[in-house]
């Protein structure tokens, strides 16, 4: 008598909403920024740069949301039971051999990008591991996890496109601004912890909206985004920019309006105030990117 065992096999869709394709867009956005931060034409380079942006958004990040689904399914069950894995429609242990698998090819990817590229993706996708995998899971701590997240998604995105354009290491002044709104994107994942709060709560994992309070979390991530705004402006006035520095300001102030609602109900206008928000805070990154090209950086 035999039996036969079938291995249950993931479909295609479902390892495609495990990726999250519309969580891909702020690094690959960043990455943009940083290619044309540059002040570099595409030219020859063309084929690096869309391999980079593959790099950044369905490989390094897409690996990010794989591990952390994986890790996090016990609290999304609670918060999120329609997810691939909470779900079985990610069966057995698909999602780690997916989270490895993803790991693999960015390391392999980055490796043909250079060593800065290179350097760069694998202190992303360690931090990616540590920031859900125990024991650190440094998303039990919303300081330490929302840095993590926003170093990752804006920083080294934005390292990683003026590194690929310049094949060595960028000029302090791309630095400096994708430091500056990496440090404003941590107030931008603290808008993605309200809707979470319940499982938050329940699974021991300390949001700033769990630790601070709801209204505290609120007005703290609106700070956190806009004080690297206001260092920007003033850089870019400084640098002898000061169209862009008026347009950056000007997408701040309308930042600011929608915080006001935002601040009058923040767990019904996280989601509505991330979706603005962060638009128009995207939109300075790149109005800087185009400031920082006109200046002639030196390669």
């Amino acid at each position: 008598m035999s039996v036969t065992t079938t291995m249950q096999v993931p479909a295609p869709s479902a390892v495609l909403e495990l990726l999250k394709p519309i969580t891909w867009f702020p690094p690959m956005w960043a990455f943009a920024c940083g290619v044309v931060s540059s002040g570099l034409p595409l030219g020859p380079r063309w084929p690096v740069v869309v391999a980079g942006i593959v790099l950044c958004g369905p490989l390094l990040v897409a690996t990010s949301q794989v591990v952390n689904d994986w890790f996090d399914r016990h609290v999304d069950a609670i918060n999120e039971p329609h997810r691939p894995i909470p779900s079985g429609r990610i069966p057995g242990r698909w999602g780690l051999y997916l989270a490895i698998l993803w790991t693999g090819m960015s390391l392999a990817l980055a490796s043909q990008l250079g060593a800065w590229v290179l350097g760069a993706a694998a202190v992303g996708l360690v931090l990616a591991w540590l920031y859900s995998a125990p024991p650190v899971r440094l998303k039990q701590n919303g300081w330490w996890g929302n840095a993590a997240c926003a170093i990752t998604y804006e920083g080294f995105a934005w390292f990683t496109g003026a590194a690929v354009m310049i094949g060595g290491l960028p000029d302090w002044r791309i630095v400096t601004l994708a430091v500056l709104y990496s440090v404003g994107a941590h107030g931008i994942m603290t808008l993605n912890d309200f809707k979470s709060i319940e499982g938050d709560i329940r699974t021991g994992v300390r949001s700033l909206p769990v630790q601070l309070g709801v209204d505290a979390a609120a007005r703290l991530a609106c700070i956190v985004m806009a004080v690297p705004q206001v260092i920007v402006i003033a850089l870019l006035v400084g640098w002898g920019k000061p169209i862009q520095a008026a347009i950056v300001a000007a997408l701040l102030v309308a930042q600011g309006g929608l915080a006001v609602r935002f601040l009058r109900a923040p767990i019904a206008k996280a989601t509505w105030f991330s979706g603005l928000g962060v638009t128009l805070y995207v939109a300075g990154m790149m109005t800087s990117a185009v400031a920082l090209a006109s200046l002639g950086v030196p390669a």
